[in-house]
C-alpha cells in the first residue's frame, strides 16, 4: 500500500508540473511582447510591495525608540523626528497596498486573455473531436470540464502568482532581515516555525479533503434518495412507503452527520495547531527579543519590530490551509481540461488538403466498408453512384445503414475500406470545411439553437439578405406560421427548439438549409415529424430546390420517394436491389415487399378517422371507446 501510494503521489506530482509547463506559454509567449512586459512590470511592482512591507516595521520601530528615548541611532530621528516617522509609518502602509493594487492592475489583462485563449482553445478543440467521441460523452460534463478547467486556471494565476509568491518573498526577506540584523538563532527559529506550520497544515488539510469528499458523497446521496422519492410522491402513497423512504434518508444523513462532525472536529484541530505551532515560534522571538532588551543589545523598537514581523508573515499563513486546498482542486481541474486538450481528434485534414473543387457533384460509393466498432461491420461492400442533377433514395429496415451514409459523406467518420468520392475527389483527401461548404443536411432530428426563429434560419447563411431568408422560409411553408406569432421572426424558440411542434422545428431546418444553397443535398427523413399536407407542401418545395443539384434522400416513408430517379435497396449493410420504382414494384422484390406493407398501413390509418360530435346523430352509437384507443365508424347498410 505504501508502495502504491508513494507511486500515485509520484504521479499526481508529475501531472501537477505538466499542468504548469502547459500554462507557463500563455503567461509568456513568444508572439506577444506586451504580454511579457506586463508580467515583468506587475513582478517589478510585487518587489516594490514587499520591499515596502517589509521596510515599514523599521519606520515603527524608529518611532518607538524615539518616544521611549531608547535610540541608538538618531540619525533617522533627526532628519524626521517622531511625529514624522508615524506618518513615514502611514505612508509605507500605503505604500504597500498601492504597488499590491498596481500589481493587480497590470497582471489583470495578461490573466484574463491568458482565460480567453485557454476557454477558446478547449471550446476549438471540442468541435475539432470526432463524432464517435461526442456520442460516448455527455455535454454537460465537456461543459463542467472547461468552466472548472478556466476557474482553476484563474485561481492558480491569482494564488500562486499574487499570493503564495509573494508570501515566500516576504519569508524569505523577513528570515534574512533577522539573520543580519538580529542573530542566526532568531532566522532559525522562523524557519523551524513555518517549516513545523507548513508541514502541519499540508498534513491536516489533505486528510480534511478526504473526510470533505466522503461528506459530500453522503450529501450528494442523501439529496438523491429525497429527490427520488419526491419525484415518485404517488408510488411512494400507493405502497404507504412513507415510513420505509424517511428511515432511507435518514441513514443517508446519518453518513453526513458523521463526516460533517469529522470535518468540523478537523478544522478545530487545524485552527488550534496552526495557532498553537505560530504563537509558541512568535512567544519564543518575542522571549529573545525581551532578554535582549534587557541586556541591553536591544532596543523597545528591536522588540516591537520583531513583534511586527512575527505579525505581519503569520497573518497570510492563517489561510494557507484553505490556498493549498483549492491550489490542489485547481491543479485537478486544469488536468482535466488538459487532457480533453490532449484528446487527438479522429478526423483530420491532411497537411495542405485542398479544397472540394464541385464541377458536377457526382456522389459515388465505392465499395465502403464501415463499422462503428471492429466486431460489428455496419456497411459491407456498399457501391453506389448519384450522377450530378440526380436524385436517388437509400431506403431499408432499421439498423441497414442508411443513416451512416450520410455520416460518412460528411465524414462524420473515416470509411474503413473503399472510399466516397464527390467528382472524383476522396473526401479524407480534401478539407473538412469546404466539404461542409458543399453539402446541405435536413437531419431527422432538428435541433435549433436556443435563439430567435431568424438567427437559427439565417445559420445557414448568415450574411444572407433577409429578403433571401424571408424567400427560404416561404419556400420551406413556415413564413405564415412566423408572421402569425406576436414578436415573428424574433420569436425565440427555445432550449433546442423546445417552443415550436416537431414540424415547425423541421421546417426552420428546411428553411435554413434552403437559404446554404449547396450543390449537394443530403434529406435524412427530412419531413417525418410533419402532418400529410404540410408533407406534400414541402416535397414541391425540395423538388424544385433539387432542380440541378445532386439528392441523396434517406428515407423509410416510401411514399416520399417513388418520384426518385433511382430508388437503392439496403438490407444488412448491402445493396439488395437497386433501380426506378415501377421497375423495383414490377420486380416483386424486398422493394415491393415493402412497399405493399406500408401501402396497408396507410391504408389502415385512414380509416382512423376523429369521431364527429353531430347534434341529433348517432344517439344510438355506442359510445365507449375500445381498448386500443381507436374506433372505426360504421356506416348504415
Amino acid at each position: 500500500m505504501t508502495d502504491e501510494g508513494g507511486m500515485a503521489a509520484q504521479e499526481g506530482w508529475r501531472r501537477n508540473v505538466r499542468t504548469l509547463r502547459r500554462v507557463a506559454p500563455y503567461l509568456w509567449p513568444d508572439d506577444h511582447p506586451w504580454v511579457k512586459r506586463r508580467v515583468v512590470l506587475s513582478l517589478l511592482a510585487l518587489l516594490m510591495a514587499k520591499i515596502v512591507s517589509v521596510a515599514t516595521p523599521f519606520f515603527y520601530k524608529a518611532a518607538v525608540d524615539s518616544l521611549s528615548g531608547s535610540a541608538r541611532d538618531d540619525s533617522m530621528l533627526l532628519v524626521l523626528g517622531a511625529v514624522g516617522l508615524t506618518v513615514a509609518y502611514g505612508l509605507a502602509r500605503i505604500g504597500t497596498t498601492g504597488f499590491n493594487e498596481l500589481r493587480d492592475a497590470i497582471f489583470v489583462r495578461v490573466g484574463q486573455r491568458a482565460l480567453r485563449q485557454l476557454a477558446l482553445e478547449t471550446f476549438t478543440h471540442i468541435h475539432r473531436l470526432s463524432m464517435r467521441y461526442h456520442i460516448t460523452r455527455k455535454t454537460g460534463g465537456l461543459s463542467r470540464i472547461i468552466e472548472r478547467g478556466v476557474k482553476g486556471v484563474e485561481f492558480l494565476l491569482r494564488f500562486m502568482l499574487l499570493s503564495i509568491g509573494p508570501l515566500i518573498l516576504e519569508l524569505t526577506m523577513v528570515t534574512v532581515i533577522f539573520a543580519v540584523l538580529f542573530d542566526i538563532r532568531y532566522a532559525a527559529v522562523v524557519l523551524v516555525t513555518i517549516a513545523l506550520y507548513v508541514t502541519y497544515t499540508f498534513k491536516v488539510t489533505e486528510l480534511r479533503v478526504k473526510i470533505r469528499r466522503q461528506m459530500n458523497e453522503q450529501d450528494q446521496d442523501a439529496n438523491q434518495k429525497a429527490i427520488d422519492s419526491l419525484l415518485n410522491f404517488e408510488t411512494v402513497k400507493y405502497f404507504g412507503a412513507e415510513t420505509r423512504e424517511a428511515d432511507r434518508y435518514d441513514e443517508a444523513m446519518k453518513g453526513y452527520e458523521a463526516a460533517a462532525v469529522k470535518t468540523g472536529l478537523s478544522l478545530a484541530a487545524l485552527n488550534f495547531g496552526q495557532a498553537l505551532i505560530i504563537t509558541t515560534g512568535l512567544v519564543i522571538v518575542m522571549v529573545m527579543a525581551a532578554l535582549g532588551v534587557q541586556a541591553g543589545v536591544l532596543t523597545v523598537g528591536d522588540f516591537v519590530m520583531v513583534n511586527a514581523y512575527m505579525i505581519q508573515i503569520t497573518m497570510p499563513l492563517n489561510f494557507l490551509g484553505t490556498v493549498y486546498r483549492e491550489i490542489r482542486q485547481a491543479l485537478v481541474d486544469m488536468g482535466e481540461m488538459f487532457d480533453l486538450l490532449g484528446q487527438p481528434a479522429e478526423i483530420t485534414d491532411k497537411p495542405g488538403a485542398p479544397d472540394l473543387k464541385v464541377s458536377g457533384g457526382e456522389v459515388l460509393l465505392d465499395d465502403v466498408r464501415f463499422g462503428y466498432e471492429p466486431a460489428r461491420p455496419i456497411l459491407k461492400g456498399v457501391t453506389i453512384r448519384v450522377g450530378p442533377g440526380e436524385t436517388v433514395a437509400i431506403v431499408g429496415p432499421s439498423g441497414s445503414g442508411k443513416s451512416t451514409i450520410g455520416r460518412l459523406l460528411f465524414r462524420f467518420y473515416d470509411v474503413t475500406g473503399g472510399a466516397v468520392r464527390i467528382d472524383g475527389q476522396d473526401v479524407r483527401d480534401i478539407g473538412q470545411d469546404s466539404l461542409h461548404a458543399q453539402i446541405g443536411v435536413v437531419p431527422q432530428d432538428t435541433v435549433l439553437f436556443n435563439d430567435t426563429i431568424l438567427y437559427n434560419i439565417a445559420y445557414g447563411r448568415p450574411d444572407a439578405a433577409r429578403e433571401e431568408l424571408i424567400a427560404a422560409a416561404k419556400a420551406a411553408k413556415i413564413h405564415d406560421f412566423i408572421m402569425s406569432l406576436p414578436e415573428g421572426y424574433e420569436t425565440k424558440v427555445g432550449e433546442r427548439g423546445l417552443k415550436l411542434s416537431g414540424g415547425e422545428k423541421q421546417r426552420v431546418g428546411i428553411a435554413r438549409t434552403l437559404l446554404k444553397n449547396p450543390p449537394i443535398l443530403l434529406l435524412d427523413e427530412a419531413t417525418s415529424a410533419l402532418d400529410t399536407q404540410t408533407e406534400r407542401d414541402i416535397q414541391d418545395s425540395l423538388r424544385a430546390m433539387a432542380e440541378g443539384r445532386t439528392v441523396i434522400t434517406i428515407a423509410h416513408r416510401l411514399s416520399t420517394i417513388a418520384d426518385s430517379d433511382r430508388i437503392v435497396v439496403l438490407e444488412k449493410g448491402e445493396v439488395v436491389e437497386e433501380g426506378r420504382h415501377e421497375a423495383l414494384l414490377a420486380h416483386k422484390g424486398r422493394y415491393a415487399a415493402m412497399w405493399a406493407r406500408q401501402s396497408a398501413e396507410e391504408e389502415d390509418e385512414g380509416e382512423r378517422i376523429p369521431r364527429p360530435t353531430v347534434p341529433g346523430e348517432g344517439e344510438d352509437e355506442p359510445t365507449d371507446l375500445p381498448k386500443d384507443g381507436r374506433w372505426r365508424r360504421t356506416l348504415p347498410h
